[in-house]
């Protein structure tokens, strides 16, 4: 929160406030369109009441020019305030979209159901409604007051019927916004968990296809669409009823208005050009309050993305950019680390601690569900709910910046996640493609040959996540990644689930090579083929440590409880006790 004078504003509203001389600028242009819109009336009152009766061609033509003069300062005034909104649109995008992406992932780890999409679409709503007609009608509607004061100046009582036909539409809107848009949300929000569910049933269509069970589950995807159907009718039945009776209105307005004017002619009261141009200036003074209306849901629609937002940017507000460390040398030290995840009554890590010296390989054993997984995204700082202390040299993890620290760690989580793009694009992270190092960091995970073999080498395309791989391509390329760039810090998490002997050879020679150059490792795994590797291990039970030490004492310390659970000494021999894992 930023503190201007008495007034606290967020980081968003701070940005907006930023934009003020933009939004004086249109100002000052809506004055001038507003003002020009009289021109019209003035002219029909010129032409009826003045030309017409003087049968003068030289004042109809000069009387013509400077309307039509007018005209063009009217269209490039409005074309100017366009101009103004658009421009600071595309400023808008380009002083948030960095701070958005960010923190969009940022709330994504923290597993807050925000979405990049979704913040990248509550930006794109905010922004198109400060350049579309929204903005412009609150910019109009302070000049009605104006049209009306000149309805009042031709007769009382056009003025009258103006500010009754204004709260006739001022009411229908508040009736409008306070039973349409309700439904509306109903509606979109049934159409997204049904596209949500289709779209993850799409992601494991092989898997449905080949067990004959998309059959069972087209009911359960009909049922929430016939749902969102259902609303999206009502929604809409509602919204096309309020429509109609928009447009009764605005038609009955028009008509009324120069049935009354008729009548006051008829009187002797309004000359014709008076009520023609009353008819003209009433339509024009009430134009702002319809467009309001019009524009209602999407005022309220960007009102609530920027709710969104700001709450957003305040929850992961953004790291200092001075902020800069030299770069760690890979020592870890975990103090009482307690992780816990939304809907399990217990913690999944219970007071986890360890120190590890920089150059260590740790394996981390442990029976399925042990918080082994878990335990590796808090070596990484993407566990969100988490308490203790995570020290990489001796500074909490999360208190680095992400771009910084970022090529010093690696990460093969246990999905393989590749992305669009090329081998090398892949390997690389997505940055500068360095031939040597992505050379370096393929043959160090025995791909380089393989890739050799593909029909552009390293420039070949994966597809989208990689599809175009088989599982074990998909993670040798995974941990090439990983150790793209001599990171300081690797986490392994099942590295040789899908790999076969040769794989998990080429993985054993990576790790030795990791170790070889001072790199730390923790290595989470099933299969005991890896421990050669390792210099310490660490098992987990029930999110505990059961052991934690240098791999040859931990492994002796097990075989030795192994064997006298087998054989059990007397209980007189050993005065009762039992012995116990390290």
């Amino acid at each position: 929160m930023k503190k201007t004078g008495f007034f606290h504003r967020s980081e968003l509203a701070e940005v907006l406030w930023s934009f003020r001389q933009e939004f004086i600028v249109v100002g000052i242009f809506s004055m001038v369109a507003n003002l020009l819109m009289l021109a019209p009336t003035m002219y029909m009152l010129q032409i009826f009441d003045r030309v017409m009766a003087s049968r003068s061609d030289l004042t109809l033509i000069v009387m013509s020019l400077i309307t039509l003069f007018l005209f063009l300062v009217m269209a490039f005034a409005e074309w100017m305030r366009s101009r103004v909104l658009v421009h600071a649109g595309v400023r808008l995008d380009g002083v948030l979209g960095t701070r958005v992406f960010n923190a969009s992932f940022e709330a994504r780890l923290g597993q807050t159901g925000a979405s990049v999409a979704r913040a990248f679409s509550d930006l794109i709503q905010i922004r198109q409604f400060l350049t579309g007609n929204g903005i412009l009608a609150f910019f109009d509607i302070p000049w009605a007051p104006i049209y009306l004061a000149v309805l009042f100046f031709l007769h009382p009582v056009l003025g009258y019927a103006a500010l009754v036909f204004a709260a006739i539409q001022g009411a229908l809107a508040w009736f409008g916004h306070r039973h349409t848009v309700a439904p509306s949300e109903a509606a979109s929000k049934a159409t997204a968990e049904s596209g949500m569910y289709l779209q993850s049933k799409l992601r494991n269509a092989e898997a449905l296809e080949s067990m004959g069970m998309v059959h069972n589950l087209r009911p359960h995807w009909k049922a929430r669409h016939d749902k969102a159907l259902e609303l999206h009718g009502k929604a809409q039945a509602l919204s096309h009823r309020i429509s109609a009776w928009s447009k009764f209105i605005r038609y009955s307005q028009q008509s009324l208005a120069l049935g009354l004017g008729a009548l006051l002619v008829i009187d002797g009261q309004l000359s014709p050009g008076g009520m023609i141009a009353a008819n003209v200036l009433m339509s024009r003074a009430l134009a702002p309050i319809d467009m309001l209306v019009g524009t209602w849901r999407g005022f309220i629609g960007a009102k609530g993305a920027f709710e969104r937002l700001e709450s957003l940017l305040q929850a992961h507000p953004e790291r200092d950019p001075a902020l800069s460390r030299v770069a760690p040398q890979g020592s870890v030290t975990l103090r009482d680390v307690v992780a816990t995840a939304p809907g399990r009554p217990m913690p999944i890590l219970k007071g986890v601690s360890t120190s590890v010296q920089a150059g260590t390989v740790t394996v981390v054993l442990g029976p399925s569900g042990s918080g082994k997984s878990t335990l590796a995204r808090c070596l990484m700082g993407i566990w969100p709910d988490v308490s203790g202390e995570m020290l990489l040299d001796g500074l909490p993890i999360d208190g680095w910046d992400r771009n910084e620290l970022g090529p010093h760690l690696g990460y093969l989580p246990q999905d393989i996640e590749l992305f669009e793009g090329t081998i090398a694009e892949n390997i690389a992270r997505f940055g500068k493609v360095e031939p040597e190092k992505v050379i370096a960091a393929a043959r160090s995970t025995g791909l380089h040959e393989m890739i050799l073999r593909f029909p552009k080498g390293y420039d070949t395309p994966i597809g989208e996540a990689g599809n175009l791989l088989s599982g074990g391509q998909r993670q040798r390329v995974g941990l090439a990644r990983a150790v793209y760039g001599n990171p300081v810090l690797v986490v392994l998490d099942e590295p040789n689930a899908n790999l076969d002997d040769v794989g998990e050879a080429a993985l054993v020679q990576s790790v030795q090579q990791l170790k070889a150059r001072g790199c730390t490792v923790f290595l989470v795994t099933h299969r005991p083929g890896i421990l050669a590797v390792a210099d310490r291990l660490l098992i987990l039970q029930d999110g505990e440590v059961q052991a934690d030490g240098p791999r040859d004492a931990i492994l002796n310390a097990l075989r030795a409880a192994q064997a006298a659970a087998q054989s059990p000494p007397p209980a007189a021999a050993t005065g009762g006790l039992q012995p116990t894992t390290a």
